[in-house]
């Protein structure tokens, strides 16, 4: 039976507001026409409302509240779509995944219905008419003959594993047993179509799937920032018939083995493997995906970082200690990360991120404290105003900054060790 199916749809409609939703709807609908009307502001009611469902003692619980409440007006559409402004107004698996990773933490029930009753809605895997698999398209947009929809149905495995991360958290908090078999059914669709056997047998994340990235019999191409061990820790109580633990083993393999290609031991936005030596190798200079320090490697600290703190995972606490030793250098010395960075160590921009500094704090936050608050005083809370990072089109920085600085206490333990 189809996932959607399962679901009967129970709540006639929700609205972007902060009361709380009743069970999930999944109706079939068509794509979405994109209807970009938000403006951004910070509603007092709603935002005090969010106040409320953060702990008194939680650090910037104000502006993490106001962020949220801005966040949902000005990128998230009232039918639940998320925009990216900065490319082409497109949404993506990502988007509504940090969304949905984003309201269940904040315990926003409504949110979460409708960004994932929008993926489910627009971003299906289709052939020929028919539903393929679980897994979300990754890119949805307009083409170039004008039309809205998904532009390129390939998945992007980070997304779909924050989102059955989020489900799953979502079934637990929330009560939802829909939200559980949904993440089931994602699960199965998961290891079968984005893991792949690489040296001695062992499964390894692929960042989608394996005609993309696996471009010959003896190499995997692999993203170490989609590689989340303390999602696999919870995948694996809730679908014991896959081996999820083993995947956390080959996620350090890939993270410790992978930084020794840079000369400062950073991780890299994208490495290949091969897999008959076992050598990590630099990707092609031609190459539209790259071996350096970059926009996508930063979130290397904040998963870690969750690892460690959620689960006191020595591999984490081990990597984050090592390989955030070149930035604690150049933070110290210079009082500035520059955005992107070389195998050399060399700074390939003179712009900084406000993203990176978000990351690098969630890493630092308990393994540098001195250095944590430095950056949040200097770099992350000059960029916020009036409940945006930056500017009003920064997508990525919005989520990245909100997620780094939410403390990961946020989530109650017991969410996180049911079976």
């Amino acid at each position: 039976m189809r996932p959607l199916a399962i679901l009967a749809a129970i709540v006639s409609s929700i609205s972007l507001c902060a009361c709380d939703a009743s069970l999930p709807i999944f109706n079939s609908q068509p794509p979405t026409n994109p209807v970009i009307t938000a403006t951004p502001s910070v509603d007092g009611k709603n935002t005090s409302v969010f106040l409320t469902k953060l702990p008194p003692s939680t650090p910037n619980r104000e502006l993490l509240a106001a962020s949220w409440e801005s966040y949902r007006q000005l990128f998230i559409q009232s039918d639940g779509r998320v925009i990216d402004y900065e490319a082409r107004s497109r949404s993506t698996s990502e988007g509504q995944a940090y969304a949905m990773l984003r309201a269940v933490m904040i315990d926003d029930p409504a949110t979460f219905a409708l960004t994932l009753n929008w993926a489910e809605n627009n971003l299906q895997r289709q052939k020929n008419g028919k539903q393929t698999d679980s897994l979300w398209a990754w890119k949805w947009g307009q083409d170039a003959n004008g039309k809205w929809g998904a532009i390129d149905k390939n998945f992007a495995s980070d997304g779909d594993i924050d989102a059955i991360f989020a489900l799953i958290l979502a079934s637990r908090r929330w009560n939802q047993q829909e939200y559980l078999q949904l993440a089931k059914t994602k699960l199965q669709d998961l290891w079968n179509l984005s893991t792949a056997l690489g040296p001695e047998g062992k499964p390894y994340l692929l960042p989608g799937p394996k005609a993309a990235f696996v471009p010959n019999s003896s190499t995997l191409h692999l993203n170490p920032s989609y590689l989340a061990p303390y999602a696999f820790r919870i995948f694996a109580q809730v679908n014991p018939e896959r081996d999820w633990l083993k995947l956390v083993d080959t996620s350090y393999q890939i993270l410790e083995q992978s930084s020794q290609l840079s000369q400062v031991g950073l991780p890299s936005d994208w490495v290949a493997l091969n897999i008959k030596t076992g050598e990590y190798q630099v990707l092609s200079p031609n190459s539209k995906i790259q071996t350096l320090y970059s926009f996508d490697a930063y979130r290397v600290w904040w998963r870690l970082a969750l690892d460690a703190q959620w689960f006191n995972a020595k591999p984490a606490q081990r990597y984050l200690k090592t390989a955030t030793q070149y930035l604690q250098k150049q933070w110290q010395e210079n009082s500035k990360l520059p955005a992107r960075i070389d195998l050399t160590g060399k700074a390939l921009v003179d712009y900084e991120a406000t993203s990176q500094y978000s990351m690098v704090y969630a890493a630092w936050v308990s393994l540098k404290p001195k250095l944590a608050k430095e950056i949040l005083e200097q770099k992350i809370l000059p960029k916020y105003n009036q409940g945006i990072w930056d500017d009003k089109s920064a997508y990525y920085t919005q989520n990245l900054a909100w997620l780094g600085l939410i403390p990961s206490t946020i989530v109650p333990q017991k969410l996180l060790n049911q079976n």
